[in-house]
C-alpha cells in the first residue's frame, strides 16, 4: 500500500475512463481542485458524495514537544482541513473477512 496516487495518474484515469482528451481531463481535475481550496478558504464545507466532506477546523495553541530531545515548544493556533470519510468509504476501507472464516 506504498503506492502514491498523483494528479497526472489522476488525469490519465479520467482521460481513459471517459474518452476525454488528457488535456481535457486533467483541466477539469486542476479546476475541481481550485473550486474546493476556494470553498475551504472561505470557510465553507465541502460534501463529496461517496467519499466524504472537507471541514475547516481550528486548532487551539498548546504546547508541543520535539520526540528526539523532549524539549517542549508553543504551537500556534491555527486552521487545518479533516476529511470525514463517508459511510461508504469508511465501509470499503474495512478488511474483508476470508472466504475461509466466513465458512466456519
Amino acid at each position: 500500500m506504498d503506492i502514491t496516487v498523483t494528479r497526472a495518474m489522476l488525469g490519465d484515469s479520467v482521460a481513459d475512463a471517459t474518452g476525454l482528451s488528457r488535456h481535457d481531463a486533467v483541466q477539469i481535475g486542476e479546476r475541481m481542485f481550485e473550486l474546493i481550496g476556494e470553498a475551504l478558504m472561505r470557510g465553507e464545507t465541502v460534501k463529496l458524495s461517496g467519499f466524504g466532506t472537507l471541514d475547516v477546523r481550528s486548532r487551539a495553541e498548546r504546547i508541543g514537544r520535539n520526540p528526539r530531545t523532549g524539549e517542549e515548544h508553543r504551537i500556534a493556533p491555527h486552521h487545518t482541513v479533516v476529511l470525514i470519510p463517508s459511510a461508504r468509504l469508511r465501509e470499503a476501507l474495512e478488511p474483508r473477512p476470508s472466504r475461509a472464516k466466513a465458512q466456519k
